[in-house]
């Protein structure tokens, strides 16, 4: 019987463990679930015999995959992957995937309340700004950037988009493209950054770009902390007052910030673009649905670590 280890110190929603158990159930599989775990050994010991496992934000590196004996797969429950070392798993012939899409919406709705929160001055009761007619640059054009586009065009904001990979979707969408990055962000009062942590992306934002942006510009970072030069960044708004910087992750410099920058920043708590009922069972029943498909079929269409 094929073990599923579902390892969540970050917890599924109860509503959304149901589904997940729904669709194992169906194929017979043995499902142990490991929610709110307060050490790693919990984890070491849990994973020993799975054969397939769900994570979210959990840290998956090489001692947990040299501590599971049968491990077969890892479907990390979201979009992003960077808790998982993909290098390791290659070697140990261990498939990884994400689940691309299900928590997009989640996301783009906490980018655009990032945006209102900063436009309207941080609810500080001064007078703020409002959305429509602004032009919102969106910095990647992945599932995410995808649905800010949908939700900012209902504000009636005009949406802008650099990508050097998604172009063609973003012409079919009707959707005026930036040739560079510098000058996606002169163009925008709102920027939303939707670029994965590897790669170019790691500390794109940097201040050669920033120092573009229009007066009174707004930085929405519901991505990564790895695609902002916080260096750069905290010294570009030491000479521009009047630009403000929102995140779905606190920086590394968070404390500078908090000294430096009072009233032109937010970082929530932690991260929680995915953090709704509806993400939670989306995600958590698609890396489900995902792991019966490779299991009975060999089916790797959401694989990472090709």
């Amino acid at each position: 019987m094929t073990k599923v280890l579902i390892a969540t110190e970050k917890p599924f929603a109860e509503k959304a463990i149901s589904q997940i158990t729904s669709v194992l159930n169906v194929d017979g599989f043995e499902i142990e679930v490991l929610e709110r775990y307060s050490s790693k050994d919990e984890l070491l010991v849990a994973v020993k015999h799975a054969d397939a496992m769900i994570v979210r934000s959990d840290i998956i590196d090489k001692e947990v995959f040299d501590a599971a004996e049968k491990l077969k797969i890892v479907v990390r429950a979201g979009a992003g992957y960077d808790n998982i070392d993909l290098e390791t798993a290659t070697k140990k012939g261990v498939v990884v995937m994400n689940t691309p899409g299900q928590n997009s919406n989640a996301v783009a709705e906490l980018a655009i309340g990032l945006a209102i929160y900063g436009i309207r001055n941080m609810f500080l009761g001064t007078s703020g700004g409002e959305l429509r007619g602004r032009h919102i640059g969106l910095h990647g054009y992945g599932y995410v950037a995808r649905n800010v586009a949908r939700i900012a065009r209902g504000f009636g904001m005009n949406p802008v988009v650099f990508t050097r990979y998604s172009k063609s979707q973003a012409v079919s969408e009707g959707l005026s493209l930036a040739g560079s990055l510098e000058e996606l962000y002169a163009m925008s009062d709102v920027i939303s950054i939707h670029v994965p942590a590897r790669g170019e992306h790691i500390k794109s934002v940097s201040y050669e770009v920033l120092q573009h942006l229009k007066p009174n510009a707004i930085i929405v970072n519901t991505a990564r902390k790895e695609v902002i030069n916080e260096e750069e960044l905290m010294h570009f708004m030491r000479f521009r007052p009047d630009v403000k910087y929102l995140s779905d992750i606190a920086p590394d410099a968070a404390s500078e910030f908090e000294k430096k920058f009072k009233g032109r920043f937010y970082f929530t708590p932690k991260k929680m673009g995915a953090q709704t009922a509806e993400a939670n069972i989306n995600s958590g029943v698609a890396a489900a649905q995902q792991i019966v498909n490779f299991i009975n079929h060999g089916d790797k269409t959401f694989q990472v670590n090709k």
